[in-house]
């Protein structure tokens, strides 16, 4: 005998298999993660988990009717490195 799905508890997912479930990388999925505009994790025993009902609930808030709908940027740009200055370059040659 089988027991009732409804009193098992939630499904956790790995950053991996979340990432797959939302058709990501495991790096972007971990990047929102980093910048807090990603789905709510959880930590079991210092492992990064995600409810499959947190990975539908934030991928539901990104739903949009239109190009058009005031959207900020979900994930930041790659940081970028400032330029080297004139004397680290002279003392790399």
């Amino acid at each position: 005998m089988h027991p009732d799905p409804a009193v098992l508890p939630p499904r956790y997912l790995r950053t991996k298999e979340a990432a797959a479930f939302l058709s990501l990388s495991a790096r972007t999925l971990e990047k929102h993660r980093t910048y807090g505009t990603g789905p709510a994790y959880h930590k079991l025993g210092g492992r990064v988990v995600y409810s499959v009902d947190d990975l539908k609930a934030w991928a539901d808030r990104g739903a949009v009717t239109s190009t058009t709908d005031p959207r900020g940027q979900l994930v930041p740009p790659k940081r970028q490195m400032p330029p080297a200055s004139p004397r680290a370059v002279r003392s790399a040659r």
